[in-house]
Order: structure tokens, then sequence, then C-alpha cells
């Protein structure tokens, strides 16, 4: 790891830490270290490390904002690359933008709506970043990221990159391509389209003020753990099987919505585990449903 780090500091490639706690990088605020840490300081500097890295032949993973994450107690062995604010660079061109993968969801779709575009409502109290939503197809209030994608510039885990069109994307609920290729978004270009800024405005807040009436942001989370198995809703089955407030160490499920799970204060990545587990199987011998995480889990075990 050494050898690497100090080949990647040659290189320049942007900020680069030995057993950075990922516990800071994450917005369940768990996590143990990852080996080395990786902030690219470009998409091009991004490449670079991704040669080197592979050139020695150690693992890599990537994160964004560190939403919908769970990262082990033991940490990440290898590489973690994080797409921060070098990689959120920003372009438009009338009705059509161009984001970079570390931009915020949130600052993108209330920027928007400032302006008067309408298509990224549904983000309004979405916390991660443009590349995590396109790669988990991120939506909300009846949309979500294909409605809206025009294409992406993708990292593939044998570290080329290229282009796809929506088409070329598999969307589907919470799902996309990028999940079962192991691929990361770097950049993405949205079509959005001119409206009434009022009418985009009040959408954005009634959408904002639903997340703040019904969600938990006072604790740490990491957003909804459980995708909704259809025609069943995750947090409802949760509810009515009267595991609201319930909590295994640290980790609690929201006494305000029930597929969300909090940091109390001082969770492990072990308890929230023990408490997806527990939750799974209640819901299983209760309603004979089997649930599945949204929550990408990674890591040592």
């Amino acid at each position: 790891m050494q050898l690497l780090k100090e080949k990647l500091e040659a290189l320049q490639v942007g900020k680069i830490l030995i057993n950075e706690p990922l516990k800071k990088h994450t917005t369940w605020k768990i996590g143990g270290p990852a080996s080395i840490f990786i902030e690219p300081s470009s998409v091009e500097a991004l490449q670079i490390a991704i040669e080197e890295i592979k050139k020695q032949e150690i693992p890599w993973f990537v994160i964004g904002r560190g939403s919908n994450l769970l990262v082990s107690d033991e940490g990440i062995t290898g590489v973690v690359i994080k797409l921060g604010e070098d990689l959120a660079k920003f372009q438009q061109k009338d009705d059509r933008i161009k984001v970079g993968a570390g931009y915020s969801l949130i600052k993108l779709s209330t920027m928007m709506s400032k302006k008067g575009y309408s298509g990224l409502e549904f983000a309004s109290g979405i916390p991660g970043s443009v590349g995590g939503a396109v790669f988990m197809n991120a939506g909300a209030h009846g949309s979500d990221i294909s409605n809206i994608l025009i294409k992406a510039h993708v990292l593939f885990s044998d570290g080329t990159f290229k282009w796809l069109e929506n088409k070329e994307m598999d969307f589907s609920y919470r799902t996309s391509r990028l999940q079962s290729d192991e691929a990361i978004c770097v950049e993405a270009e949205f079509q959005l389209k001119e409206g009434d800024k009022k009418e985009i405005t009040a959408e954005m807040q009634k959408n904002k003020d639903y997340r703040r009436d019904t969600q938990p942001w006072n604790y740490p989370c990491c957003g909804s753990v459980f995708r909704n198995p259809l025609p069943h809703h995750a947090g409802k089955l949760i509810e009515e099987a009267g595991l609201k407030g319930y909590s295994i160490g640290g980790a609690q499920i929201s006494e305000m919505h029930a597929n969300f799970i909090v940091n109390k204060g001082d969770a492990t990545a072990n308890d929230v585990l023990e408490l997806i587990q527990f939750a799974k199987n209640t819901i299983y011998n209760k309603f004979g449903v089997k649930m599945e995480t949204e929550v990408e889990l990674v890591g040592k075990r």
C-alpha cells in the first residue's frame, strides 16, 4: 500500500489519506478505515489513479456523498475513491445540463428550480450525489432519474470509461445496469423542461415539507433501508409488525418512519446489520414477504 501511495502522490491525482475513517464520509456516521482514501482532482486524475491501482492489482471502491451506504466496522481493504467537490462541475445549455458525479442532488434540484427548470422536483430531499443517484436510479414522488437522464459517463470495474445512453442503462425500480456491472457514474447529462418558476418552486417546497415532516433527518441515517416489495411498502410492513422504535445497540428503527434506521449516537455497522436481519425475519414470519435492502453493504466482514 505504501508503494501505491507514493506512486499516486507522484502522479498528483488529488488528496490521498491512509487509514481514513469512513464514518467521516457516510451519512450514517458509521464505518471503519480505508487502507488508502483518494479524492481525485478531476475525471482525468481519476482515470490515471485507476490505471495505477489496477497495475498494482489492488482492489478499489468508489463512494459519493456516502448516503445509501453501510461500511463495515472493519473498514475496506484497498483503495476507496471519493467523488467529491472536484468532480462536481456543472454546465448548462438551455434545458440540458451536464453535471459531475460529486454534485449534491439537493443542491442541483434547488438551483434548477430557482432558474425555472422542471424535472428535478422529486430530488429535493434526496441526500445523495448525482453519481449515486444514477447508480441507484434514485426517485421519489412518482419520478426518478431514468425520466430525465440523457446519458451517463461511466467508469467500469476494468478501469475503462464509456458514455452510455439512457436506453443502455437498464433502468428499473431503484436499479440500473451499473449495479450488475459494478460500474459508477462520473458525469451525467439531464434533459429538463423550462416551466413556471413559481409552480416549480412550490412543488419543490411541498416535497421538502413532506420529507421534513415524515422522515428522521435529526439523526444520522442512510435514507430508506429496504426496497419496497411491491405492491407492498416496506415502511408500512415494518410498522404493522410493531417494529417502530425497536433498537439493537445504538441502531434504532425510526419512530418517525419505519423504513429508516437511525444512529442514536454510537451505532456500529454490526448493530445495523443485526437490526436489518431482525426486521427481515419478522416481516417474513408475519407476512410471508421477503425484504431486500436498498442500502449497499460494503467492507470486511
